[in-house]
């Protein structure tokens, strides 16, 4: 087998190299069993309205500013936990503070959007909280569950992450340097993909027995269902916010009249999918809109992002 150095920090500041071998997985991984286990709740979380609305590049920004207030509270949770539980032996081997850790850089574009003052502008939504009383349950009564928490939302954070740092950054004219977008950067990560590969290396060489890893599985989809709870709770949000709609995505289906083929929607997803003939008919018809000239390739970046993440 071929194998590949990866050198990454081990959280504390010291760096060092592994080989990663270029295997093909088993089914009974623990990376594995929680991509099949948790593809399904991951579609009904992709299709809640409020990660439609974002992935279309219309993002209201008080909305974007309660959702990074909402990952604020779960990132301090968890990482809180994570700094309990750092030296359990069925978590030290995925602790990565540098490298991963978001509350700092979520307090960050909190002070960008509230001012010097924002901790005492925010506080916990009840969807948050719930999610944030799991996540210190698990923490201090079976921390083998963190690393269902972990897996779900920093694996999440560099993949599609990534596609929807973009996608904000154009819609809420944003500065090009990244204020208001820390939480997406991810500066001790040189290669995202080489970073994913040892993260799940590192989790499928946990000492665990079936049992623990179905445990696992079901703790994962929890985490999503927390997810989906924060998103329907801001979208039932907006609905009583008067704001003008931040809209740098593709006209909707409704803007076709009719038509299909006027569909850039259509024509992405159906290019991005493995593309007939007609998908690239399509895609030029998108080329040929004026916004889609610009974003047909964020698009598309989009959906391979989500989809990347059923390849982790």
């Amino acid at each position: 087998m071929m194998e590949k150095t990866v050198t990454v920090s081990n959280g504390a500041g010291m760096v060092y190299a592994e080989k990663e071998p270029d295997n093909t997985l088993s089914p009974e991984d623990l990376s594995e069993l929680l991509a099949a286990g948790t593809k399904e709740v991951h579609e009904k979380a992709e299709s809640t309205q409020f990660v439609k609305d974002f992935l279309r590049g219309r993002i209201r920004k008080e909305l974007f500013k309660l959702g990074a207030v909402a990952l604020y509270f779960t990132y301090s949770a968890m990482e809180d936990e994570i700094e309990r539980n750092k030296d359990h032996p069925h978590f030290a081997p995925l602790y990565f503070p540098n490298e991963l850790h978001r509350r700092e850089a979520l307090a960050r574009d909190l002070e960008y959007f509230y001012g010097a003052d924002w901790q005492d502008q925010v506080s916990c939504s009840s969807a948050t909280q719930h999610y944030v009383d799991r996540i210190h349950q698990v923490g201090r009564e079976d921390p083998v569950l963190l690393v269902a928490h972990a897996y779900t939302r920093y694996m999440g954070d560099l993949s599609g992450g990534q596609v929807l740092k973009k996608v904000a950054q154009r819609a809420m004219k944003l500065p090009p340097t990244g204020e208001g977008l820390d939480f997406y950067t991810f500066d001790a990560i040189h290669s995202a993909k080489a970073f994913k590969q040892l993260y799940r290396s590192r989790m499928n060489e946990l000492e665990l027995d079936r049992d623990t890893k179905d445990r696992l599985v079901v703790e994962a989809n929890l985490a999503f269902q927390f997810n989906m709870e924060v998103f329907n709770e801001l979208e039932e949000i907006g609905k009583t916010i008067q704001e003008e709609v931040l809209d740098a995505g593709m006209p909707v289906h409704g803007a076709t009249d009719g038509d299909i083929n006027k569909c850039p929607y259509y024509a992405a997803k159906t290019a991005a999918s493995g593309g007939s003939a007609y998908a690239c008919q399509l895609a030029m018809a998108v080329l040929r809109h004026p916004t889609g000239q610009v974003l047909f390739a964020a698009w598309v970046a989009a959906l391979a992002g989500l989809a990347a993440w059923y390849l982790m």
